[in-house]
């Protein structure tokens, strides 16, 4: 299921910063829910690279049963993750993103809350020669009805380490290149490299999601992508974008995903 076209609803862009707000109905956000989300929360291609490593390992009953222990899930969301799963979505749909090596791969207690830069991937770019680029990006759920949300300031102190310091950026790269070797898209980071070296680590694209569920106003991002705006690369794109789904549904973002992996199940 694909990801359904957001509402602009408004454009607070500060050259070269893009800035907007969009909006989803609450038919839209259930389609996002029971569609991309679901595929992200449950890291679809993850379990089926897993069930191919290991199908061929069991022979009898008794281990089949051990097996489908092992890889057996029982999900609990956080409001946080969906919105953060919400924002990928938004991005992959919107950018050419990519994001193939999910931070929660990492954790050894599956209950545990990921560390680092929330979305770290590769953007396709309309280039023969290098085609790839970095995307790293941030997200942050809020239902505070100040605006700007309180949020803000972390949301707009980690932009700024993204867009400037080559330290914080250097890991990223790191982290991915780890994972790349021998996957289907080490290719597709080794071009994103290329043009990060030869950028000297400016060639590169920020995202910063804001996952809102109250009205929309300007002023909850207006700030920060002229803050951003000031001093800003040019081989450094950055977009800002505030994501408004129905009032009042951030706190039920748990139980809406929850019913989308259990309709699956049913079908």
């Amino acid at each position: 299921m694909t990801m359904p076209d957001s509402t602009l609803v408004y454009d607070v862009s500060s050259h070269p910063v893009v800035a907007h707000g969009f909006s989803f109905s609450n038919q839209q956000l259930e389609q996002i829910l029971a569609g991309p989300v679901k595929d992200i929360l449950c890291d679809i291609s993850g379990k089926q690279e897993l069930n191919e490593l290991l199908a061929g390992l069991v022979t009898t009953d008794f281990e089949q049963i051990e097996l489908a222990e092992v890889l057996a899930e029982e999900y609990e969301f956080e409001d946080w993750l969906v919105g953060e799963a919400i924002a990928e979505a938004f991005v992959v749909n919107r950018g050419r993103c990519e994001y193939p090596w999910p931070t929660s791969r990492d954790l050894k207690n599956s209950n545990a809350s990921p560390a680092g830069c929330d979305l770290t991937g590769l953007q396709l770019l309309d280039d023969q020669e290098l085609p790839y680029r970095f995307s790293f990006g941030e997200v942050k759920t809020s239902y505070d009805q100040n605006s700007p949300p309180s949020v803000m300031t972390s949301l707009g102190n980690q932009l700024f380490s993204l867009r400037d310091d080559k330290g914080v950026k250097n890991d990223l790269v790191k982290y991915l290149g780890l994972h790349a070797t021998g996957k289907p898209w080490q290719l597709k980071f080794q071009s994103a490299a290329k043009r990060y070296v030869r950028s000297q680590g400016a060639d590169i694209a920020v995202y910063g999601l804001l996952v809102r569920d109250t009205e929309p106003r300007e002023a909850d991002i207006r700030g920060k992508a002229r803050a951003l705006s000031v001093d800003c690369p040019p081989e450094t794109d950055i977009e800002l974008h505030a994501i408004h789904i129905p009032n009042g549904e951030i706190t039920n973002l748990p139980a809406r995903a929850q019913s989308a992996m259990n309709d699956e199940g049913e079908a």
